[in-house]
This record gives structure tokens, sequence and C-alpha cells, in this order.
């Protein structure tokens, strides 16, 4: 047996993979042009539902207020001024006064100002369908929980805890940035209902402040009356007690001291006095008795005149007369000598001022010497009284002990009760205080379009969640996408060659007809015509078998022709087997494999298509009459494999068809026939006979007849349904089967819809300008115009 075939080269240019990219955006803009539709339709949907929802939705009205928290509004009527807070204590009052008017009391005065405890606006607001068909589901949840009849009061305090609670779920406050400035809004169905409630509220807060500030200070008014009447009274007691004791004691008091402690200090003082007089009087007496002691003569010479002293000025007056009359004396005895009469009288004259010295002198001393002894007796004096006042004081100072502990306690209780006293002053003046810490600077009016439902909002998040459905629901069909769609699936998947598309011509595909080139393939249904598993008209089988012939200048027969023109390149044998295969049936390879074998024939190239698919025969089903014998018979040994091929008068195509049994039925042991001896011989005889010979093999996936043939056969064309078949089973088996994988010449896909093809290419592909090669292809159909 003489076998020629030929290894094919698989050394194929991979693409790059785009997933090597952060992020593809070719593939990315592929993908939502593809998904567009489903991307509209989800955004349409989710606009459709928001645009009913606007219909049916319940208009809701905001009125809001703004409310400033100054403290010094009250600065100027206060007496002190405020201290300076920090940040944190700012935020604390701003977030109490939040909470005071998010308050349930506050709200239940809001209630009961403008009685809305009654008002159905408030109780039983319009609602939703929504809301509508929760109230259904509660009644009808409460039916049979029925309890006892409530009384009037209990249904109106219920009413009005109800409406309080309202208030307070519609109700919305919030700090303005970081100021001082309250927003308060609130919304309802009514806008007039809305700007009445927001603006109690405000006025609501603003007598709320003034309240708390009149109770608060009522209450310290109070109580600092009690306790300042108690401390006055206690004040009082001390201060008598102080009185009492020192009356009881003797302790006089003037300047703040005691009489006896005055009356030591003046003693001390003029002892000390006396005592310097004592001094300064001994020491004039010790003087001036010296000098007399020594006599006239020498009392004259060695006397020292004290000039402020009594007498002083006498003694002065004689000193100098006596220095005159010494000097003229010294005169005139110079000048007429001693005994000069003049002399003499001048002589005379100063011994009697002499004398007259020492009396003045010795008047002197005894003067002093009674001065002295005054300034003595004084001393003495002095002294015995402050011995006898000392002795007293002590007694005082004893008893002063205790009393300046009742002055203490008494000046205490003073000084609280003058502190009390002021406070209580203080608290009377707030209490008239009408000035609140805060203001209104935005009044709320009346609002004029509802702030609820917002329809730019709702339709434009409707648009964003359709956007965001129609990507998920895209990147669940991409996620699901398995199957081959592109030539470069092919190269990167398999590195298998792919040949080219072959386009849909059994039927249509979502709605629109087959096409196989630049017109569409209308069925000829009739009476007899077949119908696809889906219920569509199919395009008769002979018709299918017989494209390339009916257009030989469309996509189909060029797709074909390069089949042939790999082949042809990669088996380098003159005579070639070359096997038609697929994954899964149902692929097309059939017709893939009849229309191949059709173009080699009409070529004039001597072709044999033989049908080796003994599971499920197509060829022989489509031949008119049925043929009676065919490969199985052969291969049997029954009839020569010669008589049982039929010959196409068009297209001088040889076929070797399997004769369809009745029922159905195949042969046993098909798969001991593909390889069996007399296979071979079989196409040994016809690599002699026919330049080509094209084997129609059952798929790879379910049975083991094309893993059985493969060593007869030169190459493999693969074919793959577009869209269908999935990626990686087909590259599992071409794996699994290395030696099949190895001779295959490459891929076909097939069925493809040419429509749809070019959205699963990136921008610059080759299948992005599908619609310029049309000009090249003119589709010759029976019945049809050449175009």
């Amino acid at each position: 047996m003489h076998q020629r075939t030929v290894t094919q080269s698989r050394i194929l240019h991979r693409e790059p993979d785009p997933s090597d990219s952060f992020i593809d955006l070719n593939r990315l803009m592929t993908i939502l042009v593809r998904r567009a539709r489903l991307i509209a339709l989800s955004v349409a949907v989710a606009v459709a539902l928001a645009v009913a929802y606007l219909v049916f939705a319940t208009p809701i009205y905001t009125s809001m207020t703004q409310i400033l928290l100054d403290e010094d509004l009250s600065r100027y009527a206060e007496e002190s001024e405020p201290s300076p807070q920090s940040s944190q204590q700012v935020d604390m009052r701003i977030a109490s006064a939040v909470e005071i008017l998010k308050s349930g009391r506050l709200a239940l005065r809001v209630v009961d100002d403008l009685k809305l405890a009654d008002n159905e606006t408030v109780l039983n607001p319009p609602q939703s369908p929504v809301a509508t068909v929760k109230g259904w589901a509660k009644s009808l949840a409460s039916l049979g929980s029925s309890g006892p009849e409530a009384s009037q009061e209990a249904l109106a305090k219920g009413r009005r805890d109800k409406a309080a609670s309202i208030l307070q779920q519609s109700l919305a406050v919030e700090r303005v940035s970081r100021s001082a400035v309250l927003a308060v809004s609130f919304r309802s169905t009514d806008p007039q209902l809305a700007a009445a409630v927001t603006r109690r509220y405000s006025e609501a807060f603003f007598e709320d402040q003034l309240s708390a500030n009149f109770t608060a200070t009522e209450q310290a008014s109070t109580w600092l009356q009690e306790r300042l009447t108690d401390i006055q009274t206690r004040a009082q007691d001390a201060a008598l007690e102080v009185e009492r004791y020192r009356s009881e004691n003797g302790l006089t008091t003037a300047r703040g001291e005691l009489m006896s402690e005055q009356q030591l200090a003046d003693l001390n003082s003029q002892l000390i006095l006396a005592q310097a007089d004592a001094a300064s009087a001994s020491a004039r007496y010790a003087q001036f008795r010296a000098i007399v002691d020594q006599g006239p003569d020498k009392a004259i010479d060695n006397a020292s005149i004290p000039t402020q002293q009594t007498g002083g000025s006498v003694l002065q007056d004689l000193r100098e007369r006596y220095n005159s009359v010494v000097k003229r004396a010294q005169d005139i005895t110079q000048n007429f000598g001693a005994d000069h009469p003049q002399a003499i009288a001048l002589r005379a004259e100063k011994e009697n001022l002499a004398g007259q010295i020492y009396r003045e002198l010795q008047q002197l001393t005894a003067s002093f010497r009674n001065e002295y002894e005054v300034s003595r007796s004084r001393e003495v004096s002095l002294r015995e009284s402050i011995r006898k006042v000392t002795g007293s004081n002590a007694d005082a100072n004893l008893s002063s002990v205790h009393l300046r502990e009742l002055e203490q306690k008494a000046t205490a209780l003073k000084a609280l009760s003058e502190s009390y006293l002021a406070r209580y002053e203080q608290a009377s003046q707030k209490q008239s205080f009408p000035i609140p810490k805060a203001r209104v600077i935005s009044d709320a009016g009346v609002p004029t379009s509802a702030s609820s439902p917002n329809k730019t909002m709702v339709l434009g998040l409707a648009a964003v969640l359709g956007l965001m459905a129609g990507g998920a629901l895209t990147f669940v069909q991409e996620m699901r996408e398995r199957a081959f769609r592109l030539e470069s699936d092919i190269r990167s998947i398999l590195e298998l060659k792919p040949l080219g598309y072959l386009p849909l011509i059994g039927g249509t595909r979502k709605g629109r007809p087959a096409t196989i080139g630049a017109q569409a393939v209308k069925s000829e249904s009739g009476p007899g015509s077949p119908t696809g598993e889906d219920g569509e008209e199919n395009v008769p089988l002979e018709r299918m078998t017989r494209v390339v012939l009916d257009a030989p200048r469309s996509v189909f027969a060029e797709t074909l022709r390069n089949a042939k023109l790999i082949s042809d390149m990669t088996i380098l044998s003159k005579n070639r087997v070359i096997g038609v295969t697929s994954a899964l049936p149902g692929e097309g390879k059939s017709t893939v494999a009849i229309n191949f074998a059709a173009l080699l024939a009409a070529s004039g190239r001597r072709t044999l298509l033989i049908d080796a698919d003994m599971r499920r025969p197509s060829l022989g089903a489509i031949m008119k009459p049925a043929p009676q014998a065919g490969l199985v018979e052969a291969l049997m040994g029954t009839i020569s494999w010669g008589q049982a091929v039929k010959t196409d008068r068009q297209s001088q195509l040889s076929m070797l068809p399997i004769a369809v049994q009745p029922g159905g039925a195949c042969a046993p042991h098909v798969n001991d026939l593909i390889s069996s001896p007399a296979m071979q011989q079989l196409i040994e005889e016809a690599r002699q006979a026919f330049d080509y010979v094209i084997v129609d093999l059952p798929p790879l996936a379910p049975v083991i007849d094309a893993k059985a043939f493969e060593p007869l056969a030169d190459g493999f064309l693969f074919v793959v349904e577009w869209g269908r078949t999935p990626a990686n089973l087909v590259r599992d088996l071409l794996a699994a089967e290395s030696r099949i994988d190895a001779k295959t010449i490459g891929v076909i896909l097939n069925k493809t819809d040419m429509d749809t093809l070019p959205r699963y290419s990136d921008a610059g592909t080759a299948e992005k300008y599908r619609d310029l090669y049309q000009q090249y292809y003119v589709d010759q159909m029976r019945g049809g115009t050449r175009q």
C-alpha cells in the first residue's frame, strides 16, 4: 500500500494576546458596539420604569428656614462679657440645638399649636402604589388580632403621638457647612402645610429657649432667696456674738485695735522720748559741771557756749564783751603802758565780766541738773505705767483669740451673704430677659415646585442604572462567550491556520435570511421542502450541496478555493486524501465536504467524494434515486467500490455514498470497517484513480471513526460552527489527538453570520472591511441574475 503524506509545518505566527495589556481599549469598544442593543434596551427599560415611577409617585414639597445661633445677641444686656468658647464647645452647642429641634417635645408643641392631630394630610398623606400595597398587606395581617376598643382619650392621644412622629420623620435639621447656621426643612404633600410647620418650628424653638431660660432662672432665684435668708440670719447672729463677747471681756477697740494695745504703744513711744531727753540732759549737765569745777579763770577759757540752750545768748554777749575788753586792754597796754588809767579800768572791767560769765555758767549748770532730774523721774514713771498696762494687755490678748475667731466667722458669713445677694439680683433680672440667643436669617416660604421626586435626578439615575445593568448583562454575555468568532481566535487558541468564513446558507439566524455572498439566498419552500430543527425553512439539500456551482463568485466559493490552495501548498503529493471532520454533530461538515469536492471537480481535477459517516450518512440521502449499495457493501466485499461510485453529470464529481438502510439502521462495527484492510485498499486504489479523495468523516468528539481513519489521510479540514462550537472543546480534542492535530490543514468557520461578524472584530481588522469585499463577490443562483 502506497501512502503519500507530508507533515505539515506547525510553525505559525501567534498573534499577541490582548489580555497581555492592562486594558484593551479596542476590544472594549468592540464589545460595547456589539452589545449596544442590549445596553440600549436596559437603559430604555430603566427609563421606562423611572417614567412610570414619576407618573404614579406623590409629589413632595419642602419648605426650609435657616436659624443663626448667635451668642452676641444678648451680650449688651448682660453685665459681664461672655467668655470665649472653644471649637469643641461651639460644636456641642450646635449639636444640642439640632437635637432640640428634632425632639419629640418640640414636635408635640407644633402639633398642638397647629392642631395637626386632626389634619388628615399629616395623618393619612397620599401614598404611592407600593406604599398602598404595603398598607393593604398590614391591614390583612392585623385582621385576626383585634383588641378591645380604645377610649376617646386614648384615640386622641394616639393621633397626637402619630402626628408628632410623622413630623419628626419629615423634619430635617442640618448644620450649614462649619457655620453656626441650622437649616430646618419640612417635607409634606401640601406646600402650605410645609411652610406653616417650618415657620412654627422656628418659633417653637425660640419659645423653648426663652421658656427654658425663664424656668432655670426662676428655680435659681427661688433657691438663692432661700439660701440668702438663711445666710443673712446667720451673719447677723455672728455679728451680735462678736459685740457681746467684746463687751463682756472689755475688748473695746478704736480704729480696729484694742484700747490696751493702743495705750501700750503710746507709753512705749513716750518712754523712748523720755529716755532720749534724760540722756541729753545728763550730757549737758555733766559738761557744764566740769567747766564750773575748774574755777572762774579756767571756766572762761574752756567753756563751750551752746548757742541753742536757754541763756546761751546772754553768755554769748558776755563772752563777746569780754573778748572786746581784752583786746582793747592789750592795745592800750601796748600803746600807753600797763599803768595807764584806761588800761587799769579795762582790767577791772575784764575781771567783772569774768565774774559775770562764771556766775552765768553756774546758773546754767543748776538748770541742766534740774532738767536731768525731771527727765529721769519721767522715765521711771513711764516704765512703771508700761509694766502695769502690759499685765492687763496679756489678759486681753487671751480673750482676743476667741474674738478673732468670732470676727472671722462673721466676716465670712457677711461676704457669702453679699455674694448670694448679687447672684439673686442677677437671676431676678434674667427672669424678665426676653432675647433668645438665635434668630431667623431665612424665612420659610411656600414652595412652588415639588422637591421629590426630582425628575432630572430620577431619569439620570435610571439611565445610569440602566447603563450599569446593561454593562452587567454585557459582562455576563461576554463571559458566556466561549465559541469561535474570528480567525484570530483560531490562531491564538488552536495555533492552526484559519481558512476563512463560510456564510450561513441553511435557514435564518436571528430573523434574517442567510447569505452566501452579496445576495440573500431565498428558500425554495414548497410542499416537500425540508425544515430546520427550529421550524425555520431551510434551503433544499440538493441546492445546499451545489452552492459553489450555483454561486462560483461568492464568499462561500472563495473560502473553499482558499482551502484548496492551502491544501495544495501543504500536501505536496500528487494524489491527496483529505478528511473533513468537526468536533460536534450539526456543524455542517458534510455540506462543506460536498461543496469542497464539487469545487475541486469543477476545476477539472479528478475528485472522489466518500461518505464515511456510517452512523449518520448524508450523501445517499440527497441522491435521487437513493443508492442501493455503497461504501459498506464495498468494504464487506459484496460489490467492488467502483460499482458503487456515482458521478454528477454537471460537475463530473465522483461520489461513493452509503446506502441508506431501512429505518435508518447503520452497519455494526463501523469503526472496524473504517480501519479495516479493505478500507486501506480502497483508499490506495482511489489514490491511483483520482487527484483528490475527499472523505466525509464523523465528528471527532462522539465517535472514534475519525481517529481510526487518521493513518489513511494526508490531511484534515476541520469544520467549526461559528459562534456555537465551544473553543475549549475543540482545543482539548485536538490536544488529545495530536496526530490529527498535526495533519490538520486548517479550520473553516462554518455558518457565519456575515452581518454580525464585523461586530466581533477590533478596529482595523479584516472583518471590519467585509462590506468593501462585496464588489468582488457575485452570487449566481439558479433563477437569479448575475451582477
